[in-house]
């Protein structure tokens, strides 16, 4: 268990932060969520945190963390380093860097693009992130069709860095009915027993065009 609280800044509408939040909850590792929206990012006191003015990020203690995927890779060295969440076997390991990047890449500027763009007016080309959807999808349509999970043969931080963006990507214009696998997948996840959804978007008091 941490010596200090734990501190997770985000919104409730960011992807990034929620899959953060998902691994956390499955740690069972005591938190505090501390909202930031737009305007708390753009203030000083948040760019001691972040000078990117981005969102997730993490405080346990005296540490200070950013993105995402990275917190996700700290939290379990830390807290479950012999957890099947980030597994140690080298071809495991690999598998699940692979589809770190994909969330930080396809996922990033396909379904969670595409959604931003539609529910927060973000200034960027839809025709494009709705394309990287397709083809993302595609992709995993074939791979999770002889896979329960992406990268091992159980749940791992692969699973929830790609989760919340692929489930919501109807919001986004982007219907999951093509993906029958992709769709057993997030039942999956959402049957986890510590699983907690991500809200519908977007809720009055949450909009802004930075919700990722």
């Amino acid at each position: 268990m941490p010596s200090s609280e734990i501190v997770l800044h985000g919104t409730v509408l960011s992807g990034h932060a929620h899959r953060v939040e998902l691994l956390l909850l499955a740690l069972g590792l005591p938190y505090r969520c501390e909202p930031a929206p737009k305007e708390i990012r753009q203030s000083a006191a948040f760019r001691k945190l972040n000078p990117l003015g981005q969102i997730p990020v993490l405080q346990d203690g005296d540490l200070v963390l950013s993105d995402s995927n990275a917190i996700m890779v700290y939290l379990v060295r830390r807290y479950a380093p012999d957890s099947a969440w980030l597994p140690g076997d080298p071809v495991d390991a690999a598998q699940v860097q692979r589809w770190l990047s994909i969330a930080a890449g396809e996922v990033m500027h396909g379904p969670c693009t595409a959604r931003l763009v539609t529910q927060f007016g973000l200034n960027d080309d839809k025709a494009r992130a709705k394309r990287i959807a397709a083809q993302l999808l595609a992709f995993m349509e074939q791979h999770l069709a002889a896979h329960d999970y992406l990268a091992a043969s159980h749940p791992t931080v692969a699973d929830l860095a790609c989760y919340s963006y692929v489930a919501h990507a109807p919001e986004g214009g982007i219907s999951l009915l093509p993906y029958p696998a992709v769709r057993d997948w997030l039942a999956r996840i959402e049957a986890l027993p510590f699983f907690k959804p991500m809200p519908p978007s977007p809720l009055p008091d949450e909009r802004d065009d930075d919700a990722a």
